[in-house]
């Protein structure tokens, strides 16, 4: 099955979903397949526990207690899983504002987190802060065109990371967006913004070529889709080669299944994104034939609310 196919059963597939004969799980219990399950979240914003009770429009929703919960159960399902995570992580609670992210990323540690990037909030108690609690994130940190050069985080953080599951190599690259109107100057000190489309090509054309990565995933932190010519994932996906997969933030956009657009090549490239407050838990599920490397069969979203029953 090529790659165009790939995409035009998404749409079939994601139809199916609810019907109870997804023919995907057929797929999944063949030996000759692998399925990878892709978990993500974004702008969680310290968003600890669940909203309050009170009236508002995602009263019970969230909370990292039943996040864990969800996706400690989906571990116990599926044999291969990457939890992965779109940026801001920090600010928007008193949590935040009282342990300066160490709650944050011991909580993500504990949940397993793979990999995550940086958003634009995440530099809130300054690169210095931010520096302070790596030692209490398990998982690296991702970003690809910042230049963190002639700062404290000169080495701290990767432009990707690479993972495998059996034999399928995932790769996985991080891009922010442009603080400078964002954030204060003295919170991100000599921080250097580079272009995010030539850098998460550059690097995506590594994973690809030189890593021979299977599927190439984006962490992105430039938002879904703006009015006007500014980079977004929209834009970047358009002008990308080699990425097959944006998981996006900073735009808190909910996106009941996943947008398809085409790259530099022709080729098709899925954006997800998942909201924010930690609201959704983003699921993609995708399925590769174990004896024919870089055959990514389907791909649906089962994006599921966290909302207390």
């Amino acid at each position: 099955m090529n790659r165009r196919h790939f995409i035009q059963t998404l749409g079939s597939g994601m139809a199916l979903a609810g019907t109870g004969a997804f023919p995907l799980q057929a797929l999944a219990a063949e030996p000759e397949m692998l399925q990878l399950t892709i978990l993500h979240t974004n702008d969680v914003h310290s968003r600890i526990e669940p909203f309050p009770m009170d009236g508002s429009r995602y009263q019970g929703m969230g909370g990292a207690a039943r996040r864990a919960a969800m996706i400690k159960r989906i571990r116990e399902e599926q044999q291969h899983v990457l939890l992965l995570d779109a940026g801001d992580i920090f600010q928007g609670t008193p949590y935040f504002n009282v342990y300066g992210g160490e709650l944050e990323m011991k909580l993500m540690t504990r949940m397993g987190y793979d990999a995550a990037t940086l958003g634009n909030h995440d530099f809130d108690a300054g690169i210095e802060g931010l520096e302070k609690q790596l030692p209490n994130a398990s998982f690296p940190l991702i970003n690809c065109n910042y230049d963190f050069s002639n700062t404290i985080l000169n080495g701290k953080v990767k432009p990707y990371q690479i993972f495998k599951k059996e034999q399928i190599k995932i790769g996985v690259l991080g891009v922010g967006i442009e603080l400078e109107g964002l954030v204060p100057q003295a919170l991100y000190k000599e921080t250097r913004y580079l272009d995010p489309i030539a850098n998460a090509n550059k690097y995506a054309d590594i994973l690809r070529r030189d890593e021979k990565c299977d599927f190439v995933i984006c962490l992105s932190h430039l938002g879904y889709q703006y009015r006007d010519s500014k980079i977004s994932d929209i834009v970047l996906a358009r002008n990308s080669r080699n990425i097959d997969l944006i998981i996006g933030g900073h735009t808190h956009t909910f996106l009941d299944e996943p947008a398809v657009e085409t790259n530099l090549e022709g080729r098709q490239v899925l954006i997800n994104q998942v909201g924010w407050a930690g609201i959704m838990l983003g699921r993609l599920d995708v399925y590769f034939e174990r004896n024919r490397r870089g055959r990514c069969l389907s791909c649906q979203n089962l994006t599921v609310n966290t909302k207390r029953k």
